[in-house]
């Protein structure tokens, strides 16, 4: 029992034949208290406190704490497998002073783009005429589209892909290996949509090397100019796209001009921003659910990678595509930088 400091005074009350109710009137203070400390009369005929069981701490100890505090303001990425090695105590009781008494938690690094000061600048401007011109124009107008590259064989988890077996099987030919496919076979995937529809995937084979001349037919004027022409109609749109170079060339431009005259140019869309584009940031999250296991051929790949855009409703593409505002805020904000700390 938590020792209280009425403990005297009630025991006295009580030996002067005081009722319990009429003691707990007379404290003010909680009636279990005076019911526990009466028990304790009862069973043991004083309120003494009871000597505690067990050894007293040797190793979380307040210099203990504070050397750890330290340790870790000088690195907060400090393991703590070594900090135990170092300091000659067990990993478990590290994890239990950093957690309950330093009130720490273990997170894993955040993913993001390197950003130079140049760049982080160019996002900041660009952002800003981004966020403007959207709030001018409707979300739904713009086409976003990118390239991504997928692979039949999934590159393995070596912290979650574990196998069972007994202790004197580990050295056997029953031992799994999980293989890194140094080439593996892959194929390039264009998506595009909006925020009320799909473009049709293209998919690009290896061996096709992607320049100015297939970005232009097999993309722009095979897919995306028909589909665009159905979606659309008349009605005006933006087109989104990365700046490499078989998308910035003098001939894309132009086939640009002459078929997709509301596209964002170099001045509009900022390089190194995957975090802005709903692609990057989300679909093809969506996507790569496909490589959670291999695939035998290229074939299987892509009827699985079509299955998955397919099964994309409309409804998660128009909240993909309303967060783009709010990352632009957050971007501005940042001024320029990584931003996805500030996002909820």
């Amino acid at each position: 029992m938590r020792a209280s400091p009425h403990r005297p005074i009630i025991a006295k009350l009580y030996a002067d034949g005081i009722r319990v109710c009429d003691i707990v009137r007379r404290l003010q203070i909680p009636k279990a208290t005076v019911y526990k400390v009466v028990k304790y009369i009862k069973e043991r005929g004083n309120v003494s406190e009871i000597p505690k069981s067990g050894r007293p701490h040797t190793a979380n100890t307040s210099r203990i704490r504070n050397i750890i505090r330290k340790r870790i303001t000088r690195n907060d990425a400090l393991s703590m497998n070594k900090m135990a090695t170092s300091l000659g105590i067990g990993r478990r009781t590290i994890q239990r002073i950093v957690k309950k008494d330093l009130g720490l938690h273990s997170y894993r690094l955040r993913r993001g783009q390197y950003l130079s000061e140049r760049s982080k600048k160019n996002r900041f401007q660009k952002s800003k005429k981004l966020l403007a011109a959207l709030t001018a124009r409707r979300l739904s107008e713009v086409i976003w589209t990118d390239e991504k590259i997928f692979t039949i064989r999934p590159i393995p988890n070596s912290q979650n892909q574990r196998q069972l077996l007994q202790k004197d099987e580990a050295r056997s030919p029953k031992r799994k290996m999980a293989f890194n496919q140094m080439f593996p076979q892959s194929v390039m995937v264009w998506a595009g949509f909006t925020s009320e529809g799909k473009a049709p995937l293209v998919f690009i084979d290896r061996n096709v090397k992607i320049n100015s001349e297939v970005y232009q037919n097999t993309v722009l004027k095979d897919v995306l100019l028909p589909w665009v022409t159905g979606h659309f109609g008349q009605q005006p749109f933006i087109l989104q796209q990365d700046w490499a170079p078989s998308h910035g060339s003098k001939s894309t431009k132009a086939v640009l001009d002459a078929h997709f005259p509301g596209y964002w140019d170099k001045d509009m869309w900022p390089a190194s921003s995957p975090d802005l584009n709903p692609l990057d940031f989300s679909v093809w999250g969506f996507l790569d659910k496909v490589m959670a296991h291999s695939h035998p051929n290229l074939e299987s790949l892509k009827r699985a990678l079509l299955k998955a855009w397919d099964d994309l409703d409309l409804d998660y593409l128009r909240r993909t595509v309303e967060s783009v505002p709010t990352r632009l805020k957050a971007c501005i904000k940042a001024k320029g930088a990584n931003f996805e700390y500030l996002l909820k």
